[in-house]
């Protein structure tokens, strides 16, 4: 990678020298910014050629929903669903109803490109405002940029790269309140994060902490009147994504904590899970550190880990920089408070192989600290001058190595880990069988987005629970629907076959093939004339 010249410590011995380093010292975000662009599409393509682009199931469905939005039985917004948050699929609608942007995942990898670079300026800024010269904002870059895991995970349709997008925005704008009490840096800390809270529930947590943060600053310099009044500014821009998520839920669901309690929520998961005896971090606070410990550990490193950990003490024990400043940048610390806390609570599982399982599960959520070890790293090499060669040289030793070993655990995660499923043989036999006969196909979006995806059907094919009537109506009535079906046989998790089971019409299908997961059913030929295989019903959708 190359990197934009740093100021040295010693005079430069020549005229064209001096000029070339205040050149690129002038135009260094400029510089910074087109390579980290370049890298960016650079990866993209990498991972979009090898296949692993798409290699999580999540990523799958995320560009499913995108997809739902503008094609299918019954396009609308109402397919943004209940439980993940909407932005990143809204997001996505402005480009994924291109088969090429749908397929390749692109859709969705170009806003977590976006974000990667925007993260990348961010640290940069941030550093810049701590005072950090240029040697340690471009190395506090650079611990974020050269990071495997930031590097695949933006090549993906994933929703991390956004959420750390959005919040060191938010945090950035904070740090400029806290240092200019600014009104304008308070609505714009307001709005970014008011952005995270519509792309992941970790934002709603970073809404809490920071809305302390403010009413504690306004409080501290005016009274309770100011900081009252500051408090409700920041409060009704920064929590409006929360406010509007109840809203819809309530609206579309009938329920406005539907996304919390409902049949497909995380808290369902977490139960079962519960119930099975996995889900040890619950209400056991050291095995929760001690996953979320090694979950940063694998995905930063050890030693940017250990660097930006010291850094960030140095930071905040550096009396040079003002104490609003340095309480400020505690919110950088918000992924690691709300992940320990999600997982003693139960309300997020997270495994990580050979500590509380077997395999590998969500254990990406550690990326999150990345960016905080970015900025807390370039601070301290500004500190510890005299090692900053030292710094500098160890990071590369460990970057060439994880990059010559190609050690990233979210790629794992997502190649053979619990957060993959390889639908290759059931999908294949649904686009080699039933792309050029007429007929719908049943199916639960909820158990089975990724065998949508993968089958390379268009998505008005598929009758599935966000098709409304046709979902009931199929359900009820199958052999009238339904040519074929996919399910797991006998899962009562899986509500096409817990549904269809009742309708004993079962007996109409034969079992052409079974999969690891899912089976598949077609209509015996008898039963074919009496098929509906247009679309019948006109919906009204949002």
């Amino acid at each position: 990678m190359n990197i934009p010249t740093f100021k040295l410590s010693f005079s430069l011995p020549s005229a064209p020298l001096r000029k070339a380093q205040t050149f690129l010292e002038r135009h260094a975000l400029l510089i910074i910014t087109l390579v980290l662009v370049a890298i960016s599409i650079r990866y993209w393509i990498y991972f979009y050629q090898n296949g692993l682009g798409l290699a999580y199931n999540d990523a799958r469905s995320h560009l499913d929903i995108g997809r739902r939005v503008v094609e299918g039985l019954k396009p609308g917004l109402a397919q943004l669903g209940s439980v993940w948050l909407p932005l990143p699929h809204i997001l996505m609608a402005f480009t994924i109803w291109n088969d090429f942007m749908w397929h390749s995942g692109l859709a969705g990898a170009l806003e977590s490109m976006i974000s990667f670079v925007v993260t990348g300026i961010l640290i940069y800024k941030i550093l810049e405002k701590l005072k950090v010269g240029m040697l340690g904002r471009v190395f506090g870059v650079a611990v974020f940029v050269l990071n495997l895991n930031i590097l695949y995970l933006q090549s993906t349709a994933m929703t991390e790269l956004l959420l750390i997008a959005t919040t060191t925005a938010g945090v950035f704008e904070l740090i400029n309140y806290h240092e200019k009490e600014d009104i304008l840096s308070l609505i714009k800390s307001a709005f970014w994060i008011m952005l995270s809270t519509l792309v992941r529930y970790d934002g709603w947590f970073l809404f809490l902490y920071t809305a302390l943060l403010v009413v504690i600053r306004a409080w501290s310099r005016k009274g309770y009147k100011m900081s009252e009044g500051v408090f409700i500014l920041f409060c009704t821009l920064g929590g409006f994504g929360i406010f509007l998520w109840f809203l819809w839920n309530a609206a579309i669901f009938k329920d406005p904590l539907y996304f919390a309690f409902g049949p497909y929520s995380a808290h369902a998961q977490q139960d079962q899970l519960a119930e099975a005896g996995v889900l040890l971090t619950k209400h056991n606070l050291w095995i929760s550190l001690q996953t979320y410990w090694y979950a940063m550990v694998f995905n930063s490193g050890m030693f940017p880990l250990t660097a930006g950990m010291i850094g960030a003490v140095v930071l905040w024990l550096d009396k040079k920089i003002p104490l609003r400043v340095r309480v400020a940048t505690t919110a950088l610390t918000a992924p690691l408070i709300f992940n320990i806390l999600a997982l003693y609570l139960g309300h997020s599982v997270l495994f990580v192989q050979n500590i509380n399982g077997n395999t590998w599960f969500n254990v990406r959520y550690g990326i999150m600290m990345i960016p905080s070890f970015a900025v807390f790293a370039g601070y301290l090499l500004k500190r510890l001058k005299p090692l900053q060669w030292t710094i500098i040289g160890i990071f590369i030793f460990v970057t060439v190595f994880q990059f010559v070993s190609k050690d990233a655990v979210t790629i794992d995660d997502g190649r053979v880990g619990s957060s993959q499923k390889n639908v290759t043989e059931v999908s294949t036999w649904l686009h080699n069988n039933t792309a050029d006969k007429n007929g719908f196909i049943l199916i639960s979006a909820a158990s089975h987005d990724a065998i949508i995806f993968s089958s390379g059907l268009p998505m008005k094919k598929f009758i599935h629970e966000g098709t409304g009537t046709y979902w009931l109506s199929a359900t009820s009535d199958p052999d009238r629907w339904a040519r074929w079906i996919v399910m797991r046989t006998n899962d009562l998790n899986d509500q096409t076959f817990k549904l269809v089971k009742k309708s004993e019409a079962i007996d109409k299908y034969n079992l052409v093939d079974s999969y690891p997961f899912a089976d598949i059913y077609e209509l015996k030929p008898e039963y074919v004339p009496q098929l509906q295989t247009k679309p019948l019903f006109i919906d009204k959708s949002l």
